[in-house]
């Protein structure tokens, strides 16, 4: 597919970008607390130098320290998922491919119920860093079990499934063989993906993990087009395929493990959202994956929203919000490409 053009391009963007400052801004504003988007807009200014925002300590800190944070960190975990879904995509020339593919997740949830439930660490490491760390562990083992078995595409696919196998089962060892009902309910929603806890030092971290592997992806998205014809196509076009797959696979797993920390395990947006953003520009990556990262950070923007208001004051795990959306969405591209097969 080849998309619209230059200019049809750099209009999807800026309308993206305005239309994610806007949702952002609405976004804020619902909940119980009433706030008006000229009260955001006035907190943000007044945070940067402005004038006083005029409202009281408790309002502005519900837009500050909750709503602004765990908004942004929807916009960093869409963004980034999409992108590393879209990379994986291609670099594995698998359209089922997603950014846990690797058994990142898998492993970020043991790392997680260790810390929570096991205590490991001593209090020392946070739930973040224990998911963080069990989430390298997971891609280690995987770089190990696939590269030594010959390190194709095919391995590293089935050294990631096996990965994914192990640390799911010991997950699940041990919070059936440890955890309390307390302890248990707490995994289970952050397993399921939840940003109820986001804090300035998760948008920060999630940020830049996103802009490096962005700035990755930008020297190498020929390559990324060269992969599109196989690793035989694109090695004869000049590509150094082992270095070029490595590192983009590492790029990428660093990526899923930094969100996966923050946020928990939030499926189907990097399946699903590629194919959209491909749908409108085409599959060149030099347009592909900005304006994959705009469409996911818009979609998750307003599923998180939906999913802490829809069944307020319980919130819905934005992970099983994304599921709902998008199994269905996986259904029409397994359908599609029965038809195209």
């Amino acid at each position: 597919m080849t998309g619209i053009g230059t200019r049809g391009t750099a209009a999807v963007w800026t309308g993206g970008l305005a239309l994610l400052a806007l949702s952002t801004a609405a976004t804020i504003t619902i909940g119980p607390a009433g706030i008006a988007v000229g009260d955001v807009w006035a907190v943000v200014a007044s945070r940067f130098g402005g004038a006083a925002s005029g409202l009281t300590p408790i309002r502005e800190g519900i837009v500050w320290d909750l709503r602004l944070p765990r908004t942004l960190l929807a916009a960093v975990c869409g963004a980034g998922l999409g992108v590393c879904g879209a990379v994986m995509q291609s670099l594995l020339r698998n359209p089922l491919a997603d950014p846990f593919v690797l058994g990142v997740s898998s492993g970020a949830s043991t790392g997680a119920v260790l810390v929570v439930v096991l205590g490991v660490g001593g209090g020392a490491v946070s739930l973040s860093a224990g998911a963080f760390l069990g989430a390298l562990c997971s891609f280690a083992l995987v770089l190990l079990l696939g590269y030594a078995s010959g390190g194709t595409t095919d391995r590293v696919i089935l050294a990631g499934v096996a990965s994914m196998q192990l640390f799911s089962a010991l997950t699940s060892f041990v919070v059936i063989s440890s955890a309390d009902a307390e302890q248990t309910r707490g995994v289970l929603f952050w397993l399921l993906g939840s940003l109820s806890g986001a804090s300035w030092g998760d948008v920060g971290l999630g940020a830049a993990a996103l802009a490096a592997v962005l700035l990755v992806c930008a020297f190498t998205t020929t390559a990324l087009d060269a992969f599109a014809f196989g690793s035989d196509a694109a090695s004869s076009l000049g590509v150094d395929v082992a270095r070029v797959r490595l590192l983009l696979l590492t790029a990428t797993a660093l990526l899923t493990a930094a969100l996966v920390s923050v946020a928990g395990a939030i499926g189907f947006v990097g399946l699903v959202l590629p194919h959209a953003a491909r749908a409108v520009v085409g599959s060149g990556h030099r347009r592909l994956l900005p304006t994959t990262a705009l469409v996911g950070a818009l979609f998750l923007v307003w599923v998180d929203t939906a999913a802490r208001t829809v069944m307020d004051p319980q919130e819905i795990p934005v992970g099983v919000a994304t599921s709902l959306i998008g199994v269905p969405a996986f259904v029409v591209i397994l359908y599609r490409g029965r038809r195209m097969s």
